[in-house]
């Protein structure tokens, strides 16, 4: 199958410390990671790496960073014939501090507004994977390719995004989302909360709804039942990226014809594996560690 990811594509800097620092102190830090970022662009990554045909639409400047991108996607085998380059404007950048002790990060993204031209694509996807940043051409592609199995990573709760998500197959949405979207509050000790949540999802939008619930897993309906799929129980360094890398292997398990819930489970286990390395694009495992790690929690 013809995979497009289309979004952000975005140059991370990771500072792992011990402990959040204080504020109006100065720090010294002993690493710096660096590597390419952004949802849909994480995604592509992975698919690349596990070996699918799978091309990235975006927009980066023409500067090291936006070079060194391009030379991390051509490393994987995706295809940036459509990853426009933008003399004007320099590539967005995201710095992001990792509590290495927590297992939580916080980030800091700059990006300019940038808006992409239209391209045609000289194929046909059959699958085509969102973030909601380039909403224009998103649209675009939906109208024109209705055939294509369409995913949203629901992330952000903007207009913009939540029109895209009306014309998805698949909404793939944060906790954060569904909260905002739905008003309800996710208690984890009231179930009801989840019920709730997910059911006014399901009434705004109809469609193929998923909530990824960080390390408790994700929220997702079937034979007419909501229900949680656990997380794989993991020792979290660096969460960054981690539902980037569960869209991306949610979409490998769509391109293969796995059932719904086996392409949670993939997701499930490809994420929670991310948290146990730092640096988003670092932390994709292999397909190979992901299916074994499955086959041994089933």
């Amino acid at each position: 199958m013809k995979i497009l990811c289309i979004g952000m594509a975005s140059y991370d800097i990771t500072i792992p410390v011990d402990s959040y620092p204080k504020e109006n102190t100065k720090n010294r830090i002993k690493d710096l990671i660096e590597c390419g970022g952004g949802p849909a662009s994480n995604a592509a990554y992975l698919l690349g790496k596990w070996g699918e045909d799978v091309s990235f639409l975006g927009i980066i400047g023409n500067d090291i960073q936006g070079y060194f991108i391009k030379k991390e996607f051509e490393s994987a085998n995706v295809n940036t014939k459509y990853l426009e380059i933008n003399s004007k404007e320099k590539t967005p950048i995201s710095h992001i501090i990792v509590n290495v002790n927590e297992g939580t990060r916080t980030t800091f993204t700059y990006r300019k507004p940038m808006k992409m031209k239209l391209v045609n694509l000289n194929f046909k996807p059959d699958i085509i994977l969102m973030d909601g940043q380039e909403y224009e051409m998103s649209k675009k592609l939906i109208e024109k390719y209705p055939d294509a199995i369409k995913v949203i990573d629901a992330g952000r709760c903007e207009e913009e995004i939540i029109e895209l998500c009306s014309l998805s197959d698949y909404i793939v949405c944060s906790k954060t989302f569904a909260e905002k979207v739905s008003g309800v509050e996710i208690d984890f000790a009231k179930t009801n909360t989840l019920l709730d949540t997910y059911m006014k999802l399901k009434k705004i939008f109809e469609k193929n709804i998923v909530i990824t619930l960080e390390d408790k897993g994700c929220l997702f309906e079937k034979d007419g039942k909501v229900k949680i799929l656990s997380s794989l129980k993991v020792l979290a360094q660096d969460s960054t990226g981690a539902g980037d890398i569960f869209h991306g292997a949610f979409v490998y398990g769509l391109a293969n014809n796995y059932s719904f819930e086996d392409c949670l489970k993939i997701a499930n286990v490809a994420g929670a594996i991310s948290c146990t390395r730092i640096g988003g694009r670092y932390s994709v495992p292999s397909k190979e560690e992901v299916l074994e790690n499955v086959q041994k929690h089933r």
